[in-house]
């Protein structure tokens, strides 16, 4: 029998950048692309706030938070091989005069981003100052974001159509 060997070394649990790319990576391409450039734009809108990483079964997910605690997030963008969308973790408190938020459960809503350039639009824009201002912890006012892989399924729905 003979064992398939990598040539492309795994990063260690200290790279979580490395990890994440690498999650990232199991996507096709255009959509590894769109998921970069929303995480861009999420970033530089929360560039104080702990990015939390997930590759779970049925999603790739990367939750937005003043904290290390997923309880205190207010957005997370989540991925899977039909498309990426944005979940607001209280979607359902939001004022969405637009009617931009997607579901009827009783906490989160989310929209559909087919492109990364929907983040900008006034309506959205809105929508994440509405949620940041209904935080009970705010985000830090100075410093710099952190990466935490919160955590990883073995067994997971294929990443590619």
């Amino acid at each position: 029998m003979t064992r398939s060997t990598s040539t492309r070394a795994r990063p260690a649990d200290d790279d979580p950048e490395g990890r994440l790319q690498q999650f990232i990576e199991k996507f096709e391409p255009d959509q590894q692309t769109l998921i970069r450039a929303i995480r861009r734009k999420l970033r530089k809108r929360f560039p104080t706030g702990t990015e939390l990483a997930y590759d779970n079964y049925n999603f790739f997910v990367i939750g937005y938070s003043p904290t290390e605690r997923p309880s205190d997030s207010v957005v997370s963008m989540a991925a899977a091989a039909n498309g990426v969308g944005l979940c607001f973790i209280n979607g359902a408190r939001l004022e969405d005069p637009q009617k931009v938020l997607v579901g009827s459960g009783k906490q989160t809503r989310f929209i559909r981003l087919p492109s990364a350039a929907v983040l900008d639009r006034p309506e959205v824009e809105a929508l994440l100052a509405a949620a940041v201002a209904d935080l009970k912890t705010p985000f830090p006012s100075r410093g710099r974001g952190k990466l935490v892989i919160r955590s990883v399924s073995a067994k997971q729905r294929p990443r590619r159509k």
